[in-house]
């Protein structure tokens, strides 16, 4: 029996379900009582520290967990679960209490690198431990945050990860266990992690493991345009361009949920649903991508971004609910992030048009709650060829190596809204500023000009944005072959490479992208 302790903030969901996908059986805390009760507490912190720590102490859960914990009594917290052990965080002004088992605060990233830090790292074992049987000497697990902890102790410290510095990535003292990496994101490795702490009588005994991290891998994600056919049914489609019909019908590439198991058995670092069809006239609870994701999330291990009708609305009983609303019930469904895109543009030019932050806005709600590792923002720019920067003074303006049709030498990237119909006066990389700003963790780079081509990645696209802001990109939009994820990778600073196409008709195999990156001496994590 494993007590988890769901305080109502990210998905948990995912841990359920690799838990009993493992034979355990689940209990939720519903009171303080219940940790006390526990044989075994997982706690799988997801979001914001300081909303946390308030949410504990609210339900009152502080006391409980302490008492608990100084039993050493057997505990997992994940991500947030783990840094709320230490006494404090620069993420929380609160004042309020933090469990304190261990002494240490957590601190924000200090690095040239990008923050949050998102991806797959290798991992390097400072001491025994039973939770690592069975796992590979080269794995790598998920991780997404800003902050990591700096324990006073080094006794407590059980792995180091290193991103541009090394950090505590994992801490084990008696049965206590924290990791700052999520095992239920984590394939394969990460599920035999919890498999070790649920069934592992004595989680002090030493068994001598050796685990010796590498790098941060380049993501190779696997994007799912979903929509409503004309029959009604859910299909994967793709467009040329955001035309998604051919001879009259929506292109049916496959079913959603079946599509994503099959590139998470392929080696797919990360899978995005976007939602291309309205669906805003059903009740929240019975939105098509929330059964989409239920259902995916039950064999699919790792991260998974929704993007697609993330904004308030009324449905057709005259409910009202605003976008925190909606991405939180995509998150209890089984989402990591949010992709946010149309909306984004309006946001980002009322933002650059006062100068301040309303505090209101979908990205700041929900990075607020969730975190800004939860809010990826969509940006679908086309170009605009100018003679000179003079041509687009308010646009941050390029010289290209692909002059326009009539030799223009310079170019800027205009904003699109409603899948590419619409222009708007903003450019990308002002959107992109903005979003960072206003509270965003990830950006998507598409291209419209690049979009089915098959002719390789807007580069200088990329290098704009890449060069403005501080989160990461994810490149897409225009991968044909293997040779263009590498190209993407070697002469830009982009953290993923995101394809559609090529992969729902089987033109180009998640595995022999990364056989060729790994060729091409590109960090990748190899398919389990």
């Amino acid at each position: 029996m494993i007590t988890v302790l769901d305080y109502g903030a990210g998905n948990v969901r995912s841990v359920v379900n690799a838990i009993e996908k493992l034979g355990g059986k689940i209990k939720s805390v519903k009171k303080p009582s219940d940790i006390l009760d526990a044989q075994k507490l997982l706690f799988p912190g997801v979001g914001n520290y300081e909303n946390m720590i308030k949410i504990l102490h609210e339900k009152n859960y502080i006391h409980p967990l302490q008492e608990y914990l100084k039993a050493d009594q057997p505990f997992f917290g994940i991500c947030l679960g783990m840094q709320a052990l230490f006494e404090g965080s620069e993420e929380d002004f609160s004042g309020n209490e933090s469990l304190g088992v261990f002494k240490g605060i957590v601190k924000r990233f200090k690095t040239r690198l990008a923050v949050p830090h998102i991806g797959w790292n290798g991992v390097n074992l400072k001491k025994d431990s039973p939770v690592f049987n069975g796992i590979a000497t080269d794995t790598k697990f998920y991780f997404v945050h800003s902050y990591h902890i700096v324990p006073e102790d080094s006794s407590v410290v059980l792995t180091t990860t290193h991103y541009d510095y090394e950090f505590v990535s994992s801490v084990q003292k008696g049965n206590i266990i924290g990791t700052q990496f999520h095992p239920e994101k984590s394939g394969n490795s990460g599920i035999k992690m919890l498999e070790n702490f649920i069934y592992q009588k004595d989680l002090k005994s030493r068994h001598k493991v050796d685990i010796k991290g590498k790098g941060l891998s380049k993501r190779i994600v696997a994007c799912l345009d979903v929509r409503a056919n004309d029959n009604g049914d859910l299909v994967v489609t793709k467009g040329d361009q955001y035309d998604v019909r051919e001879k009259g019908d929506v292109r049916n590439l496959g079913k959603p949920v079946e599509l994503a198991r099959r590139y998470y058995e392929e080696g797919a670092d990360e899978i995005t649903f976007l939602n291309i069809t309205g669906f805003r006239d059903f009740p929240l609870k019975d939105m098509p991508m929330i059964d989409v994701l239920e259902k995916t999330s039950k064999n699919v291990f790792v991260p998974l971004t929704i993007g697609g009708g993330i904004r308030d609305y009324t449905d057709s009983n005259g409910k009202s609910y605003t976008a925190l609303d909606v991405a939180t019930q995509y998150f209890r469904s089984g989402a990591d992030k949010i992709s946010i895109g149309s909306d984004a543009v309006y946001i980002a030019e009322e933002y650059l048009k006062t100068g301040k932050k309303s505090g209101k806005s979908s990205i700041e709600q929900i990075s607020r709650v969730y975190g800004n590792q939860a809010v990826v923002i969509s940006i679908d720019p086309k170009r605009v060829y100018v003679h000179s920067p003079d041509e687009a003074k308010k646009h941050h303006v390029i010289k290209t190596d692909f002059p326009g049709p009539d030799n223009e030498a310079y170019c800027w990237y205009q904003c699109t809204v409603q899948g590419g119909r619409t222009t708007r006066d903003l450019d990308a990389v002002a959107l992109a500023k903005a979003c960072q700003d206003l509270g965003a963790g990830e950006i998507l780079l598409n291209c419209i000009d690049k979009d089915g081509t098959n002719s390789g990645f807007d580069l200088e696209l990329i290098n704009a944005v890449k060069a403005a802001v501080s989160i990461p990109v994810i490149a897409s939009s225009g991968a044909g072959c293997e040779d263009h994820f590498a190209e993407v990778f070697e002469k830009t600073s982009a953290e993923a490479a995101l394809a559609a196409g090529i992969f729902h008709r089987k033109e180009v195999q998640i595995q022999s992208v990364k056989s060729y990156l790994a060729g091409r001496n590109i960090e990748i994590r190899a398919v389990e």
